[in-house]
């Protein structure tokens, strides 16, 4: 497993103008080719975190999956971020995993922020999903999963003797400035409790509900320390995760064998 450079693009999405979204990311994004593995975007980063937004909801036929392989095979990197899109007689806040080769994964978010009654309007999630990508294995997950320990717990792979499920754990997210300390906190725990590197991306800014967004994406170690660290503006920033120092970590202090057996239903 070599190094994995990973991009977080802090913007400050339109209210519920996806073709503008798309050209505002288009053009940060831009000077990432060729230097990155991994782009992140935020959590509706074409909309906004907007339940109205579900209305004009697009299709995986639509303009944003196409942007998402476009710019994944323009970048040569995987692109990351979710948007709200319909499949049959629902609609999902759902992360796509798009890669240079046209490959395309999605992860539907499984936790609906009923604070803001999204269970009401979108449906929810039913697998967790880990990808392979430059040797490393990523579990992506949306913005209110960060808070339920269990569902991304790092469980030892059946298919790997002795491996875990995954080595990066991501969250896209539309996470308010008021709760911003739970966003750090929680990062640093997921993290920690996974022997894992975690890596969170915030949007800026404030939205049409009158919510201000203060950023402070990071990429955290295994140990809980930060490796960089966003404050509250428009940034793209660019980290190198070691994979030699995650494999002692793990060697040196192999508390996953020491975890409780169980499965989720």
């Amino acid at each position: 497993m070599n190094n994995l450079r990973i991009s977080l693009v802090q913007g400050a999405t339109l209210w519920h103008d996806p073709a503008g979204n798309r050209d505002y990311y288009g053009d940060l994004v831009a000077p990432l080719r060729g230097i990155t593995d991994v782009v992140l975007l935020p959590e509706t980063f074409t909309s906004g975190f907007s339940n109205d937004a579900i209305g004009s909801a697009e299709t995986m036929d639509g303009a944003t999956v196409e942007w998402m392989r476009t710019q994944a095979q323009a970048l040569d990197a995987a692109v990351c971020g979710s948007v709200q899109l319909r499949v049959g007689d629902g609609v999902f806040n759902r992360l796509l995993w798009a890669t240079p080769d046209g490959g395309l994964r999605h992860y539907d978010k499984r936790h609906l922020f009923r604070y803001a009654r999204e269970h009401e309007r979108y449906a929810a999630g039913r697998e967790r999903l880990t990808v392979e990508w430059k040797g490393w294995r990523i579990c992506p997950l949306v913005c209110y999963d960060l808070r339920f320990p269990v569902y991304s717990r790092n469980r030892f792979d059946v298919e790997r003797p002795g491996a875990l499920d995954y080595d990066l754990l991501l969250y896209v997210a539309n996470w308010p400035a008021a709760r911003a300390y739970p966003w750090k906190t929680l990062l640093r725990a997921r993290a920690i409790e996974n022997l894992c590197y975690v890596a969170g991306l915030n949007r800026v800014g404030s939205d049409g509900n009158g919510l201000h967004y203060a950023g402070d994406s990071a990429v955290i170690d295994f140990l809980g320390h930060p490796v960089s660290e966003c404050s509250d503006e428009e940034v793209v920033v660019t980290t190198t995760l070691q994979a030699d120092e995650l494999a002692a970590h793990r060697a040196r202090f192999p508390a996953m064998l020491d975890g409780d057996a169980f499965e989720l239903r």
